[in-house]
C-alpha cells in the first residue's frame, strides 16, 4: 500500500512538471511570434501588432486560430500518409529535449520535495542530439511526402543545413563534458556553481550560438525557405494545422536550443552576479525566474539577428559550417583536452 501511495504521488508531480512544460514551451513560443513581430516594428520605425488585445498581446493567439480553420489543400501528387506525419514528427521531437533540461532545484510540490526537471540519466546531453537528429526526418518527409519539386529542394537543403551544423554543435558540447566531468545536465549546472563555462569555454560558446542559428534554420541562415528560390522550402504545400505545427516547431525549438545554450554555459537556473550574492536568490521557485530570464534573452537575439543581418548564399553558408566552424571546433578540443 505505501509502494502504492508513492507511485502515485510520482506519478502526480511528474504528470504536474509534464503539464507545466508543455504549457511553459507553448506559452513562450507563442509569444515569441508576438515579441518578433514587436522587436522588428522597433528596429524598422513601425508599430506591430496592437489589434486584438491591449498591445496585440492576442495576436498570436488570434492566428492561431486563423490557422485552425482555414482551408486545408492536400496537393494530388502527395503521399497522403507520410504528408500527415511529417508535421507531427517535427512538433513532437521539438517538446522533448525539454525531459532533461534542470528549470530548478528542488522544490516542494504537493507536500514531496522534487528537483524541477521531469528526468536526467547519466547521458542526457547525448539525448538532446539524439532528438534533434530525429526532428530532421520531419523536414526531410515534409519536402518529399508533398509531391512538387520545391519542397522537396528546400527539405535537402534544410537536411543538409541541419547535419551540417549539428556536428559542430556536438564538438561545442565536448569542452563542457572535460571540464564538467559529466554528460548529464544536472551535473553539468552543478559544475557551474563558482563560474559559469562562458567564462572558460568562450569559443564553445561562440560556436554553439552560431550553431543553434543554423540549426534552427533563422536567419541569416534561414535558407530552406528562401522565398526568392524556393518558395516557402519544404512546407510550402502545407496549410491549416500542419502549417501551423511546422510553424509551432520552430519557436519551440528557438526555446530549445536557448534552453541548452543556458544549461551548458549560463549556469543553468543559477542566479546571475550580483543577485548570486543573495543567499536565496538559488532556492525555491527563484531559479526558475532566472532560467527563463536568461532564454528571454537568447530569443531576443534571434529576433535581432533577424532584423540586423541579410542572408547569406546557401554555398557560402555550407562552406562556412564545413571550413570554418568544424576545424576551429576540433582545433580547440584539442586545446582545452591539452
Amino acid at each position: 500500500m505505501l509502494l502504492l501511495q508513492i507511485d502515485t504521488a510520482l506519478i502526480i508531480e511528474k504528470g504536474l512538471l509534464i503539464t507545466a512544460i508543455l504549457l511553459g514551451s507553448l506559452g513562450i513560443a507563442m509569444y515569441a511570434t508576438w515579441g518578433e513581430r514587436k522587436v522588428a516594428a522597433i528596429m524598422q520605425d513601425r508599430i506591430g501588432p496592437n489589434r486584438a488585445g491591449p498591445f496585440g498581446l492576442l495576436q498570436s493567439l488570434m492566428d492561431g486560430l486563423k490557422l485552425a480553420f482555414k482551408e486545408e489543400i492536400i496537393p494530388a501528387g502527395a503521399h497522403v500518409a507520410v504528408y500527415w506525419i511529417a508535421p507531427v514528427i517535427s512538433a513532437t521531437t521539438a517538446f522533448l529535449t525539454f525531459a532533461v533540461i534542470p528549470f530548478g532545484p528542488e522544490v516542494s510540490i504537493l507536500g514531496h520535495v522534487t528537483p524541477l526537471q521531469l528526468t536526467d540519466f547519466p547521458v542526457s546531453v547525448l539525448y538532446v542530439l539524439a532528438i534533434a537528429s530525429v526532428g530532421i526526418y520531419g523536414i526531410v518527409l515534409a519536402g518529399w511526402a508533398s509531391g512538387s519539386t520545391y519542397p522537396l529542394l528546400g527539405g535537402l537543403r534544410s537536411s543538409a543545413q541541419m547535419i551540417s551544423y549539428e556536428i559542430s554543435m556536438g564538438l561545442s558540447f565536448v569542452a563542457v563534458f572535460l571540464y564538467s566531468q559529466s554528460m548529464a545536465t544536472s551535473q553539468i549546472v552543478a559544475a557551474q556553481e563558482r563560474l559559469w563555462f562562458i567564462v572558460m569555454l568562450l569559443p564553445s560558446f561562440c560556436i554553439y550560438v552560431i550553431a543553434m542559428v543554423g540549426e534552427t534554420n533563422r536567419a541569416p541562415f534561414d535558407l530552406p525557405e528562401a522565398e526568392g528560390e524556393l518558395v516557402g522550402g519544404f512546407h510550402t504545400e502545407y496549410s491549416s494545422l500542419k502549417f501551423a505545427l511546422f510553424f509551432l516547431a520552430e519557436y519551440v525549438n528557438m526555446v530549445t536550443v536557448s534552453a541548452m545554450a543556458t544549461t551548458l554555459f549560463l549556469g543553468g537556473w543559477r542566479a546571475p552576479y550580483p543577485l548570486s550574492l543573495w543567499s536565496a536568490a538559488n532556492t525555491g521557485w527563484w531559479p526558475m525566474l532566472w532560467f527563463i530570464s536568461k532564454i528571454l534573452v537568447f530569443l531576443f537575439v534571434f529576433i535581432w539577428l533577424r532584423g540586423t543581418l541579410p542572408r547569406m548564399r546557401y554555398d557560402q553558408f555550407m562552406r562556412f559550417g564545413w571550413k570554418v566552424l568544424l576545424p576551429t571546433s576540433l582545433a580547440w578540443i584539442m586545446l582545452v583536452a591539452i
